[in-house]
């Protein structure tokens, strides 16, 4: 178990060391409180047509990513029935997990500098995938990229979308404050 109280995470002493100081002096704030921080980190496995099929999917979908996470993952269910696409309420459709604190951080370091390089044919992330008020969403094809998932123990590869929440308030201080943390992006 971390010692919350003695340990920092090696991306939180980066923050506090240069990238304050750096985003500070490039967008010119008066106050410490305006420069942009990290907030959250949403994670989500959808499971899709194959939770309506077999109710397991979603429990898997929520060890595997309980795993990536390191805190435990919550089962998302339907909000309403679609007959269309044989989903009833409240049925199982996939996993998430938020993070914070530490375990945001940690996160963040893996995803960066062991997840991604890890992804066939990597080429970078789009640096068009922010929203307008400074969060960035990302998609990722298999969450078999993560070291903590023994390749040989999944049943099934999901796909995977992971929100980078910051306090950001527009989309270029957002993309500073990512590229300081070293986050690939191709444009």
């Amino acid at each position: 178990m971390l010692d919350a109280a003695n340990y920092t995470p090696r991306l939180r002493e980066l923050y506090d060391g240069t990238i304050k100081a750096a985003l500070k002096e490039e967008f010119g704030y008066k106050n410490e409180m305006m420069i942009p921080r990290l907030d959250k980190i949403v994670l989500n496995i959808g499971c899709g047509a194959e939770a309506v099929r077999d109710s397991k999917k979603a429990k898997s979908a929520q060890e595997d990513l309980t795993l990536i996470a390191g805190q435990r993952a919550v089962i998302t269910r339907a909000k309403k029935s679609i007959a269309g696409f044989r989903v009833r309420e409240e049925m199982p459709l996939g996993a998430k997990a938020t993070l914070r604190g530490i375990r945001m951080y940690e996160f963040l370091d893996r995803l960066v500098t062991i997840a991604l390089p890890r992804v066939r044919d990597f080429r970078g992330v789009s640096g068009k995938s922010f929203d307008g008020r400074g969060n960035y969403a990302m998609g990722l094809k298999e969450h078999i990229v993560f070291p903590e998932i023994d390749y040989d123990k999944v049943d099934e590869v999901w796909g995977m979308d992971i929100i980078i929440c910051t306090t950001a308030k527009t989309d270029a201080e957002a993309k500073a404050l990512l590229k300081h943390f070293n986050m690939p992006f191709n444009s």
